[in-house]
């Protein structure tokens, strides 16, 4: 019943009804269910083609239930995915969740960066370095050396565009994104001055996947900074 809804709620609300009678015969697979997922997020999770739909293919299982919740329970804050998710249950976010994140798929090239070579290198120290004397810890100190992601609740940076990481980035400065306590995306986000935020999601999108893109298992040590988004809230299935 959940599969067909799901199915329903992508064509009467985003496709249309026209759209709705040439669709392919339903088939009971996830795939088939996840299709509403591919009309913003691109075929099989690869990224819409506007920036602003992010990759979901091989994300880590955890995050991308993580944020299915935050979704659901306001604390991300997208109409279209509220109303989405709502009548479906937890169980089957979770394996909407483990279905994206086994999707090994090839990365586009990202396009040459616009931002002028001091601000990217602004950026390149931010990301791998950060700045010790404003506290704001690196990128990587939480997403990896590679910036690629950490299992199983910690997302890699590359492959987003600019323009999605700035708007995430502004929507933790103002409240508009939140994660359970400690809120450590909010934290840093703060800790940003404008021209800092820009540089680094400049830099950011700017860089070319690594060989192997998939999210590590662990990081070569803690976390520089407590961080609720990385974790299930408690009682939480792990995936």
């Amino acid at each position: 019943m959940k599969s067909l809804l799901f199915n329903s709620v992508l064509l009467a609300g985003l496709v249309g009804p026209a759209a709705a009678q040439k669709a392919a015969p339903f088939e009971d697979s996830m795939a088939q269910r996840t299709l509403a997922c591919s009309i913003c997020h691109g075929a099989q999770g690869r990224a819409g083609p506007d920036g602003y739909y992010p990759r979901i293919a091989g994300k880590p299982a955890g995050y991308l239930y993580n944020q299915l919740l935050n979704f659901r329970d306001g604390r991300r804050h997208y109409g279209l995915m509220t109303r989405l998710l709502d009548p479906l249950s937890e169980p089957y976010l979770l394996e909407v969740s483990q279905h994206f994140a086994r999707l090994d798929l090839p990365y586009e090239q990202p396009p040459a960066s616009k931002a002028p070579p001091a601000v990217l290198e602004r950026g390149r120290v931010l990301a791998l370095q950060g700045e010790p004397s404003a506290n704001l810890p690196s990128c990587a100190s939480c997403h990896g050396e590679a910036l690629t992601g950490v299992q199983p609740n910690t997302p890699g940076l590359l492959g987003l565009s600019r323009d999605y990481l700035n708007a995430q980035l502004g929507a933790w400065r103002t409240g508009q994104r939140r994660a359970h306590a400690p809120d450590c995306m909010a934290q840093v986000a703060r800790g940003l001055s404008p021209e800092d935020l820009t540089a680094v999601s400049s830099w950011l999108a700017a860089q070319p996947l690594p060989a192997q893109p998939r999210a590590v298992e662990r990081l070569a040590q803690a976390p520089a900074i407590a961080c609720g988004s990385a974790n299930l809230p408690a009682g939480r299935q792990r995936p």
